[in-house]
């Protein structure tokens, strides 16, 4: 009589397998998802470079290239437009999705809009185009691109935002003396380039270190604080939109037409005093009916952040673009036997490779360094991630003001870790935390909370310190990196092709 139940058991033993195994398919097919996406969109690359070259001599090598560009820009859009959102994600000021779709939007925007002019690193003077003849330089910018893309990719694996414009100006310069000798190179300006691993995130870290203190000072510790915002918040508001607007002008609008710095911080002045006149009735309706809280505080910097989020993501898609489609555009330039010029502008489809493969490449990828800059290095809420975003800008602006070289990953980062950095040095010595932490314990004087706070604070540490190394390490190795690496690859490829 139990056979019944014998079979019953059976069947829903063998139906909870089937289950499983439908489950266990569905995951594979999901993390194949990503590569497939990714190998189509490099096959379509490679279909639009052999219709543009199609019964040209060099076809296949123009072909290879525009593969090895359409990596080269997913890697980008992986590693580096991250910095651009992930701040805005750790703060929950927008969903990973939302942040997704913005930069997606704006980086292609940016690119078709204000990309076109290509700003090859050799034009900038890194590699002499004059100890280079055209068939030479093909093997050099194939090299550049295969071992630049290698490491960011490296680097996106380890999670590790790095300077994609470091990483091919490093893999120029590698296959460049590999192919012409060491007299090549341009010494000086790699020397300013060395220069920016270490100003950028330091003027980035203080910077915005100096507007949460501003913050804190005016806005947050205030008896009062939704009074307080709504004095100070339109002269925030004010100076953010014309450091933005000044920031999409020196990044983009000069690769539409020719404007000067002065120009461009005009136009940035004008727009800040539109946005603090605008802005004033906006905070006022915004901020009525709101607890006198930091928490209501947050709500007034949700959607200036995702507005910085946009137009940072437009600035980086006209401006490092060119990080991808450069080397591909000499390529296309020396096959015809020319050298590239500073007023070289990328054919379309070439744009269009960059364009898409950025997009892409943060679509499939980006999340998880999003997570790195925006939730791991150091806890943001909308206040704290608004100092970066503006630090950014500003940082960008004034380097730029003062003709230094910069990066504005290690800008974005370095503001990321100089929030941290200042929250645990406001923690160990502000007054308003230790009467906090003597309430807690007990403590009767503040000597003894001082005491207690300072324990506190080392225990938990609000700057992850293993974060702050790996992406210091990846920093420092990038430039040699990527060189060694590309004059590695040169020699194979000369080998084989020279």
């Amino acid at each position: 009589m139990p056979r019944p139940r014998l079979e019953k058991l059976t069947l829903d033993k063998d139906l909870d397998k089937l289950s499983l195994a439908e489950e266990a398919s569905h995951h594979v097919r999901r993390r194949l998802a990503a590569p497939g996406l990714a190998l189509l969109f490099l096959l379509l690359s490679m279909a639009f470079a052999a219709i543009y070259v199609v019964g040209s001599s060099g076809a296949a090598i123009v072909v290879a290239a525009a593969a090895m560009a359409g990596y080269m820009a997913m890697n980008i859009g992986a590693n580096d437009v991250t910095n651009n959102v992930g701040a805005a994600v750790g703060a929950k000021a927008m969903t990973m999705a939302t942040a997704l779709a913005i930069a997606a939007v704006f980086e292609i925007a940016g690119a078709l809009i204000a990309g076109r002019k290509v700003t090859l690193t050799i034009e900038a003077g890194i590699v002499d185009g004059g100890l280079v003849d055209p068939h030479t330089l093909v093997w050099v910018m194939m090299s550049a691109l295969i071992s630049s893309a290698a490491w960011i990719n490296i680097a996106t694996y380890s999670r590790a935002p790095v300077s994609t414009t470091h990483s091919i100006i490093g893999g120029i310069a590698g296959a460049g003396m590999t192919a012409a000798g060491l007299s090549s190179v341009k010494w000086w300006a790699l020397a300013g380039i060395t220069a920016s691993w270490s100003i950028s995130p330091l003027l980035g870290g203080a910077i915005a270190a100096i507007f949460l203190a501003f913050l804190k000072e005016f806005i947050i510790y205030r008896e009062d604080k939704i009074e307080a915002a709504r004095r100070w918040m339109p002269i925030v508001l004010g100076v953010t939109a014309g450091a933005f607007t000044a920031y999409v002008a020196v990044f983009a609008l000069v690769h539409v037409a020719v404007i000067s710095l002065s120009t461009c911080l005009l136009i940035g002045l004008f727009m800040g005093i539109v946005c603090y006149v605008s802005s004033k009735p906006w905070i006022h309706r915004q901020s009525e009916g709101l607890d006198n809280r930091n928490q209501s505080l947050r709500k007034l910097f949700r959607m200036p952040l995702i507005f910085s989020a946009a137009l940072l993501s437009f600035a980086h898609g006209a401006n490092d673009v060119s990080n991808a489609i450069g080397p591909l555009s000499a390529i296309v330039s020396a096959v015809d036997g020319a050298v590239s010029t500073e007023s070289a502008r990328a054919p379309f489809w070439v744009l269009l490779i960059g364009a898409l493969g950025i997009s892409l490449g943060l679509l499939l990828y980006g999340p998880l360094l999003i997570r790195v800059v925006g939730e791991d290095i150091t806890r943001l809420n909308p206040m704290r991630a608004f100092c970066v975003a503006l630090a950014t800008a500003v940082t960008v602006l004034l380097a730029s003001a003062l003709g230094l070289p910069i990066s504005s990953t290690h800008t974005a980062v370095g503001a990321v870790f100089g929030v941290g950095f200042f929250r645990e040095w406001y923690t160990r010595r502000s007054r308003r935390r230790l009467e906090y932490v003597r309430r807690k314990t007990g403590q009767e004087d503040f000597m003894g909370a001082a005491e207690a706070n300072f324990a506190e604070v080392r225990r938990r540490r609000l700057v992850r310190r293993s974060h702050f190394l790996t992406i210091i390490a990846a920093w420092v190795i990038t430039v040699p990196a990527s060189a060694l690496l590309s004059a590695f690859v040169y020699l194979i490829l000369s080998g084989f092709f020279l």
